[in-house]
């Protein structure tokens, strides 16, 4: 099985031992119970590793003897997931999934069918639930790069990031290409458009194909807003050799 990942400050990763306190420390000790002579990796979320022997716990953390630093590169390509916002937890579930499975961007879209928008004043609440999820998914998952979830992106917004990926596609039941007929460019991002439960309008489908992209149907079933994404990014994962 491989180590716990926990979440530290860049600058901390540099000493020896590591000192893992705070939100995070607490949760090694108390919640994960993580004993001395335990193997952890910390890591930063951007790249830089620590692989470590826990050397003392208390209730408010856990000191490590480092063993290893590593510096693990971005992988590549890029995969950035727009993803509809979604009602309830499906929102949050959708972020806990696309993080699993390895989406490197994640970008809320206010579509014109979603059932819920944030308003000027949620958006940074809204924002906080996505991150959090993200954070909480990533570490379950042993990843050591975070996935950037940016600030709301407008329909045009999605529009320009389609245009300059190397492999532009959205979700659509009614897609013109299945999902064995769309190939990875092995040049630029993946961008991958989640729509919301209300589906795309036809000004917006026709919007991104302006921008290039590719109408990809996954079988003859419709998937949950938040369930397409994890299983449409899976599928162009799996021709790249981030899953070789």
């Amino acid at each position: 099985m491989t180590a716990p990942v926990f979440l530290s400050d860049a600058s901390a990763l540099l000493s020896d031992p590591v000192r893992l306190g705070g939100e995070e420390g607490r949760h090694a000790a108390v919640v994960r119970r993580i004993r001395v002579g335990e193997t952890v990796r910390l890591t930063d979320g951007a790249g830089n590793v620590a692989d470590c022997s826990v050397v003392a716990v208390d209730p408010h953390g856990i000191s490590c003897a480092v063993r290893a630093r590593a510096r693990v590169p971005m992988p590549t390509p890029r995969f950035v997931a727009v993803q509809a916002l979604a009602k309830g937890s499906r929102g949050e579930l959708a972020v806990e999934m696309l993080t699993e499975v390895g989406v490197d961007v994640i970008v809320p879209w206010a579509a014109a069918r979603c059932v819920v928008h944030w308003s000027p004043e949620r958006v940074d609440k809204g924002l906080a639930r996505w991150r959090s999820a993200a954070r909480e998914s990533s570490k379950q998952a042993r990843r050591v790069w975070l996935p950037d979830v940016r600030e709301p992106a407008t329909t045009e917004q999605v529009c320009a990031l389609l245009a300059a990926a190397g492999t532009p596609v959205v979700l659509h039941e009614t897609g013109h290409r299945s999902a064995d007929e769309v190939s990875v460019s092995p040049v630029g991002d993946v961008v991958l458009v989640i729509g919301p439960e209300g589906g795309f309008t036809d000004e917006e489908l026709a919007s991104f194909e302006s921008a290039g992209a590719v109408s990809m149907r996954l079988g003859d079933t419709v998937l949950r807003t938040s369930t397409a994404g994890v299983a449409g990014a899976a599928v162009l994962l799996s021709r790249t050799a981030r899953w070789s």
